[in-house]
């Protein structure tokens, strides 16, 4: 499917599978070999997690959910800046060349996220359910994701960055820089 194409015929697993493939395809050009994603990464679910949350939050875990929303729609959304993006994205100044591919592509530019649940599993981790959209049209719903909170802000994990792209199949054989 080329991407932009009719949206209207109902081919959302396509859409779903072309956003998937931008992402892919700018974080492989991403050449930090540091590893700043650290553990294994989740696998984006259709279905929502079922795991109970702990009692384990932050302090104020309504102005921590309010914040997660407001960056992770920030990072998603085609109008920010890649500086910005940078800020919102867990290890961000090593993942700066993804964000300037993600930026620069013109698909790239047509996504956006929107979030669904906040469910905390530590004070600094979140499980997040959002859904993505292309041009407006839900490109990949109930997506799982995390969000940690890193010098005091909350950010998107690189883990739930590279989770993306290896669900597109790209880097499956070998590990993605900066993943």
């Amino acid at each position: 499917m080329v991407l932009g194409s009719d949206l209207r015929r109902g081919n959302a697993g396509g859409v779903a599978v072309a956003v998937v493939l931008v992402l892919a395809a700018t974080l492989t050009a991403c050449s930090d070999d540091n590893g700043g994603g650290g553990s294994a990464s989740p696998t984006p679910s259709a279905a929502q997690s079922t795991s109970v949350q702990t009692a384990t939050a932050p302090a104020d875990p309504a102005a921590a959910r309010q914040e997660i929303k407001q960056n992770w729609e920030k990072f998603f959304d085609p109008a920010v800046s890649a500086k910005e993006k940078q800020a919102v994205l867990e290890n961000g100044d090593q993942m700066a060349p993804v964000i300037q591919g993600f930026n620069g592509d013109q698909r790239g530019q047509q996504v956006n996220a929107k979030v669904e649940k906040i469910e905390f599993t530590s004070p600094t981790e979140a499980n997040v359910t959002y859904t993505l959209t292309l041009k407006g049209a839900t490109a990949l719903p109930n997506a799982s994701g995390t969000a940690v909170e890193q010098n005091s802000t909350w950010k998107v994990s690189v883990k739930t960055l590279c989770a993306l792209v290896q669900l597109s199949g790209n880097g499956s054989s070998s590990p993605l820089p900066g993943c």
